[in-house]
């Protein structure tokens, strides 16, 4: 399945007294960037969760947000570490007796001081934690996951769509293609006889000049490598997951022939369908880099 590298997934699962939020979300990118935001507690995941994101994408810039909330309490409160205040306070009154100034010990100064009000935090289980963690990574992923094939399907189906308009624009060539190459022909050969009437220019060397003429100028093998480029852009899209990178390589290649076909065609019609193709070629690129 054709996946598309823009995707979103978000999930919240609640256990051991707490809730993890996980969002998932990913733009295009050249290769597989992933950037997470933990909570300070659940830094030491960091790496595990990039391995499991691992799993749902293999292109695209992704964020990774996780978050957690208390669902009940949990037992953090302030201590109160008197010993350290007190030592604080001894120090500060002896600095201001040493140095002659006037004594400015405040409680709010003495409460900012490290270690004299300190955050106590209940110990976790660490299992359960990093269980809960992986269960809702799991299941943003899927969400995340399933929203890159959504989207990848629209990509497809849009790409064929256009594929098939270029496969028409093609036949157009090839319709006037013969047309092209006789009336040229015609207007050559009228023209030469005119001007070299009275010579013995055969008409049998004219033939042979407009076949070397007509060879530069026929664009037949070029229509043909832009089916089997369209043809093949098609297998590959069927074909499933990470073709992006081809697709691309495809998308470059019938450009190559479309400019080709622009370059030797003597004719109106021909160039103005050429263009239509560039135009439609260029695109399908801008779908295509979309497509992981």
């Amino acid at each position: 399945m054709v996946k598309s590298m823009t995707g979103f997934g978000r999930a919240e699962l609640t256990g051991d007294g707490k809730k993890i939020t996980v969002e998932i979300k990913s733009v295009n990118h050249r290769y597989c960037e992933i950037s997470t935001r933990l909570p300070r507690k659940l830094n030491c995941y960091d790496s595990a969760v990039r391995q499991m994101i691992k799993k749902y994408a293999d292109r695209g810039k992704i964020d990774v947000n996780v978050s957690v909330t208390a669902e009940e309490p949990d037992g953090t409160g302030v201590k109160y570490n008197p010993a350290v205040a007190a030592e604080y306070a001894k120090y500060l009154r002896q600095m201001a007796q040493e140095n002659g100034i006037a004594e400015d010990i405040s409680l709010t100064l003495l409460a900012r001081m490290p270690e004299v009000l300190t955050l106590e935090e209940p110990e976790e289980d660490q299992e359960k934690t990093k269980e809960l963690l992986e269960r809702a990574i799991d299941e943003a992923g899927r969400l995340f996951s399933d929203s890159r094939s959504a989207e990848g399907e629209h990509l497809k189906k849009d790409i064929i769509g256009k594929l098939d308009g270029l496969g028409l624009k093609v036949a157009e060539i090839e319709k006037r293609s013969p047309e092209m190459m006789e009336e040229y022909r015609s207007k050559l050969y009228e023209r030469i006889s005119e001007i070299l009437s009275d010579t013995n220019l055969t008409e049998k060397t004219i033939a042979a000049e407009l076949i070397i003429y007509a060879d530069k100028t026929c664009v037949d093998e070029e229509t043909v490598r832009l089916r089997a480029h369209i043809d093949n852009m098609k297998k590959t899209l069927e074909q499933g997951e990470n073709v992006g990178r081809k697709l691309d390589f495809l998308a470059q290649e019938m450009n190559r022939e479309a400019n080709t076909i622009l370059s030797k065609a003597n004719d109106i019609e021909v160039s103005e369908v050429a263009i239509e193709i560039k135009t439609e070629i260029e695109k399908i690129r801008e779908q295509i880099q979309n497509i992981e």
